[in-house]
């Protein structure tokens, strides 16, 4: 079919008039470019949003407690209640395909009193009491030491693990930070860990400046007892949190009097279906991009298929020699066809060569300038070069079949009588 007549006759015909070959590919060069461009940043834009959950395990929920709305077996409306850490074993025991329950307490804020001081030196760090599955929920890259161990829970050990921006804040470079000490709120803690957040993005300054310390360690050096700041829960893979949300709720209302339907007693945020809503959101947005590029290639389709109607109208005389000569209806739409068709896939193949420079650059400049917020990594997987190629070949077939079926209908005698 691709003999080497054949290639020259096409390259032959695509050179007879360089400049309208040149505009007619230049609208599939564009509306492929503006397709793939379209598509990764839409893939930028999808990864700088779902990059601010830090990596946290997107089928999760954080719950706590607020004032209750409504007065119930005899206690007053307004009050306020704590969790304990026996409803973490009430939700694991009571709850179906829950996979990790992390009670947590928080004590001072980031940018807020100076609470941490190592021998001159003094920072204002947000100190977490947390249990060891806390890391399954949000990946920590430990660079020294450890994370938190059962161990240190029932031994009520005075350790911590410290972020890189506590390490910055309190020692000097090339200090031994592991076996050293540092005093929270007036109580020496021994440092067995550093780590840093898996995520730059986000709250990533905010996460550094964290140190983590053992749940039964906090209850007993700052007051709090058994008392629960607030709980992070995630359900097994293949249950979604928010499912389940509704059975938890009930749970907690019923250990702590408060009416069934009282909805503003438990504050929560349903990671799983904000994520869901996100990923939702750019699922339209790509489907978007696919429908607008597409509307821009198929102007350059129909710029094509209009060429090739001029030049199968040029060359009438020379399809009618074809036909007297014997050429069948096929062998004149076939040449239309390839031409049609190699014109389409050079100048797409173009396009979609552009693109990957193009998202290169960006993804360069990104590298050299530092994160940008709710923008990542701009890209476009292989499904997408794959989908693009199949459009460029359907494309061609289409752009070459009316100006190969008005090839074919002439009759070898008019075309001959055509001047």
């Amino acid at each position: 079919m691709f003999s080497r007549d054949r290639w020259d006759e096409i390259l032959e015909a695509l050179n007879a008039n360089k400049f309208r070959t040149f505009l007619t590919a230049f609208g599939v060069f564009w509306g492929i470019t503006i397709l793939v461009l379209l598509l990764a940043l839409t893939n930028g834009l999808k990864n700088g949003a779902t990059a601010g959950f830090s990596d946290f395990a997107t089928n999760s929920m954080f719950m706590w407690t607020q004032g209750t709305s409504q007065p119930y077996k005899g206690l007053p409306k307004g009050r306020y209640f704590n969790y304990k850490i026996g409803d973490v074993a009430a939700i694991k025991a009571e709850v179906p395909n829950i996979k990790y329950v992390s009670p947590r307490n928080q004590l001072g804020g980031y940018n807020g009193a100076n609470n941490v001081v190592r021998g001159t030196k003094t920072g204002a760090f947000e100190i977490y009491g947390d249990y060891p599955e806390y890391i399954l929920q949000q990946p920590l890259d430990i660079l020294q030491g450890r994370f938190i161990s059962y161990s240190d829970i029932e031994s009520n050990r005075k350790i911590c693990v410290i972020g890189t921006g506590v390490e910055r804040g309190l020692y000097d470079k090339g200090e031994d930070i592991l076996g050293s000490y540092v005093k929270i709120n007036g109580v020496n803690f021994l440092v067995v860990g550093t780590f840093k957040m898996s995520n730059s993005q986000g709250n990533g300054e905010q996460d550094a400046n964290t140190i983590y310390i053992p749940f039964t360690t906090f209850g007993l050096a700052f007051n709090r007892g058994e008392s629960v700041g607030w709980m992070a829960v995630t359900a097994e893979d293949g249950t979604s949190i928010t499912t389940l949300k509704q059975q938890i709720f009930d749970l907690m209302k019923s250990r702590h009097t408060v009416a069934p339907d009282d909805d503003r007693a438990i504050g929560h945020f349903d990671l799983s279906e904000q994520f869901e809503r996100i990923t939702g959101l750019f699922s339209i947005f790509t489907l978007v991009g696919y429908f607008v590029g597409a509307l821009v290639l198929m102007s350059g389709i129909i710029g094509i298929s209009n060429i090739m109607l001029i030049v199968v109208k040029e060359r009438t005389k020379e399809i009618g020699v074809r036909r007297a000569l014997g050429a069948s209806p096929w062998m004149i739409k076939s040449q239309i066809l390839q031409e049609s068709l190699i014109l389409t896939i050079l100048s797409g193949m173009v396009g979609i060569s552009f693109s990957a420079f193009v998202i290169w650059v960006m993804n360069t400049i990104l590298d050299n300038v530092g994160p940008v917020e709710n923008f990542s990594n701009p890209s476009v997987s292989m499904q997408v070069v794959f989908t693009a190629l199949i459009i460029l070949v359907v494309s061609g077939v289409l752009a070459g079949l009316i100006p190969a079926n008005s090839a074919t209908k002439m009759k070898p005698v008019d075309a001959l009588r055509i001047e």
